[in-house]
């Protein structure tokens, strides 16, 4: 199940689909150097967060159409904003399926710093406190908080360098529940990989399901290798950390997003007639099969099914 209507809305509504996971306190938010009070539950829900895509302008067309063809989805109206505090101009589309959601970028101009490399965009109920929380229990804030056309934006970095977006809106948006929620794909070394779970699982009250430290390390390309596997669920999704000594084979650690489908060979059968590269191919997980595939313009993403 997923929501069109922000597509059927007036021209005002489809430019906020468009920057609803862009660049996302409320207006009286504290400078982000302050230490804020102890985390409480930001989150609004899965349906609300998307993976960000960075692709050429020349791309956009091919991904954006190759991607909705894979999973059933729809595309709002493209539009060109600065979605950044510095000056700088993308073209954005907000993708919306039933197994995920995407804001997808085609700089028009150079980057700016500290955007590119963000995985995700967080919808937080108040952003103020949300940026006050991350802060508190270790993160890093590589953008403080600004302002968008239709709310505030935040980057933030956890230990091990990942990378977050968190965003609030003005007005609330309203989309119906996933059909089936797509996990962040973590990859860690062991240094940093149990500091990361600490901080993440306490700004977003989640709880770690499971960390199993003889995992198959077939799931990340090294069948004959064990590795640690930590899966997370909280109100942001799912997420599951890989922790290893880094030494992957390609793509493995190029993804960060994992989708999951009811027939992993339906769709990778309809992902290969709209353009997609299969990377890897099927492999059998304790939970699945799973396949590593590249979209037109690069975007490299993980398709799993469940167990039957």
């Amino acid at each position: 199940m997923w929501i069109s209507s922000v597509l059927r809305r007036a021209a005002f509504a489809a430019v906020s689909a468009v920057i609803v996971c862009g660049f996302s306190p409320a207006a009286a938010a504290k400078s982000a150097v302050r230490v804020g009070p102890q985390p409480q539950d930001f989150s609004v829900g899965p349906q609300y967060d998307t993976t960000h895509v960075y692709v050429a302008s020349d791309d956009i067309d091919a991904f954006v159409n190759s991607f909705v063809a894979t999973f059933d989805g729809k595309a709002s109206p493209r539009a060109v904003f600065t979605v950044t505090p510095t000056p700088s101009k993308t073209a954005s589309q907000y993708v919306q399926t039933p197994v995920g959601m995407l804001s997808v970028f085609a700089f028009q101009t150079p980057i700016p710093y500290g955007f590119g490399d963000e995985r995700t965009g967080y919808l937080v109920s108040d952003i103020g406190a949300a940026v006050q929380a991350a802060i508190a229990t270790g993160a890093d804030v590589v953008v403080d908080t600004f302002d968008d056309p239709i709310g505030k934006d935040a980057v933030i970095r956890w230990a091990g360098g990942v990378k977050m977006q968190l965003y609030w809106h003005t007005k609330a948006p309203s989309y119906a529940p996933l059909q089936s929620v797509p996990e962040n794909r973590v990859y860690l070394s062991p240094l940093a990989a149990d500091q990361f779970v600490r901080q993440f699982t306490t700004f977003s009250r989640g709880s770690v399901v499971s960390d199993e430290r003889q995992a198959d390390g077939g799931e990340i390309g090294r069948p004959a290798d064990k590795i640690r596997r930590i899966r997370i669920v909280s109100g942001f999704g799912k997420m599951t950390v890989f922790v290893s000594d880094g030494k992957l084979p390609y793509p493995f650690g190029r993804e960060t997003t994992g989708y999951a489908v009811g027939d992993l060979g339906a769709t990778l059968e309809k992902a290969k007639a709209n353009g997609v590269t299969l990377l890897s191919p099927p492999y059998k997980t304790t939970t699945g099969r799973s396949a590593m595939v590249q979209f037109p313009g690069g975007y490299v993403a993980e398709i799993h099914d469940a167990a039957k």
